[in-house]
C-alpha cells in the first residue's frame, strides 16, 4: 500500500490493543473520550462550508461527513456496551458506515447538530463508564462478521483511538491546506 496514503488514512496509526489493560489505562481512555466533543468542536467550528466539504484525503470522507460519523459510531458503541452489560455475550448488529455517510443528512444537516449530539452522548457514556466495576469492564460482546469477542475495556480504548483518529484527519487536513485557525 502507498505509505503516503496510509499516513493520510491512519494519521495516528491503527489501534493497537495492549497485551495487558490496566484500570489506569481505561481511565486515560475515558478521559480522552471526555475531551473529544470539545476538541472536535474547537477544530471544526472555525471552518467554512467549502472547508467542511473538503475530503480529508483523496477518496476519503469530507470533514462534514466525519463530523456526522463520529457521534453515529459512538452511539453505536454505547448501545453495544449496554448490550454487553445486560446480556450474556450478545452478538451486536454492525452497520455499513460508508452507506450511512452517503445518506443525505451527512451532506445537508448542520454540523452543530452532530456536535451537540456528541457532547450529550459523551456525557452519558462517560457517566456510565466511570460507574463500571473492573468486572463489568471485562464483559464481552461478539461481532458477527469476525465471530470474535470484544471486552468493554478494549472497546473504550478503541473508541478513544477512534475519536483521536478522526480529529487527526481534520487537524492534518487543516495543516496541509494552510487554513489559519
Amino acid at each position: 500500500m502507498d505509505k503516503s496514503n496510509d499516513n493520510l488514512r491512519y494519521p495516528i496509526g491503527t489501534f493497537a490493543a495492549p497485551d495487558l489493560v490496566t484500570l489506569e489505562q481505561v481511565q486515560t481512555w475515558t478521559a480522552d473520550l471526555e475531551r473529544l466533543p470539545a476538541d472536535l468542536r474547537a477544530v471544526v467550528t472555525r471552518l467554512d462550508d467549502a472547508q467542511l466539504d473538503t475530503p480529508y484525503r483523496p477518496g476519503g470522507w469530507t470533514v462534514r461527513q466525519v463530523v456526522h460519523h463520529v457521534p453515529d459510531s459512538h452511539l453505536s458503541s454505547l448501545i453495544r456496551c449496554k448490550w454487553a452489560l445486560t446480556e450474556d455475550r450478545p452478538t451486536i448488529k454492525p452497520y455499513d458506515e460508508r452507506a450511512w455517510a452517503a445518506l443525505p443528512d451527512y451532506h445537508t444537516v448542520p454540523i452543530g447538530h452532530s456536535l451537540d449530539l456528541l457532547d450529550a452522548l459523551h456525557r452519558r457514556w462517560i457517566g456510565l463508564l466511570r460507574s463500571l466495576s473492573w468486572e463489568q469492564l471485562q464483559r464481552e460482546f461478539v461481532h458477527p462478521d469476525t465471530g470474535s469477542a470484544a471486552t468493554l475495556e478494549l472497546t473504550v480504548g478503541a473508541y478513544a483511538w477512534h475519536g483521536r483518529h478522526h480529529l487527526a484527519h481534520i487537524d492534518r487536513l487543516i495543516a496541509r491546506e494552510g487554513w489559519a485557525g
